[in-house]
């Protein structure tokens, strides 16, 4: 399983990738392998605010329908539209592909509190 270096991670199994001001978030691969095959992804519209911690969408597999929560806090600059189409990138690219919003960062400081890749697999091999 891939645990991507530049990413950090939260405890619900999103990902976070900063370029400059801007968030990408997804989710991770050991999330979807859990969840098995994705049929749909619920996201937020541009120009919504997402918080910390707190639901922004959800992704329906065929097992389940999962909440996804915020890594971060920021507004919704992008929605990657590929998801509504394709929601089974999610299955197949988790961290290229399939990532989900960007947000434009509210407080760079709450990255501190996501894990680096090793602390995110140490977590999930436990």
């Amino acid at each position: 399983m891939e645990f991507p270096k530049n990413l950090r991670y939260s405890e619900e199994h999103e990902w976070v990738r900063v370029e400059g001001n801007k968030a990408y978030i997804g989710i991770t691969a050991f999330a979807q392998s859990e969840l098995g095959d994705i049929v749909f992804v619920e996201l937020p519209e541009v120009g919504a605010t997402i918080q910390q911690d707190e639901p922004f969408g959800s992704v329906e597999s065929v097992k389940t329908v999962s909440e996804l929560y915020a890594p971060v806090t920021g507004k919704v600059v992008e929605v990657n539209g590929e998801l509504e189409d394709a929601p089974e990138l999610v299955n197949s690219s988790p961290y290229e592909q399939a990532w989900m919003i960007a947000v434009e960062l509210s407080d760079e400081a709450e990255l501190d509190k996501l894990m680096d890749a090793d602390k995110y697999e140490a977590m999930v091999k436990e």
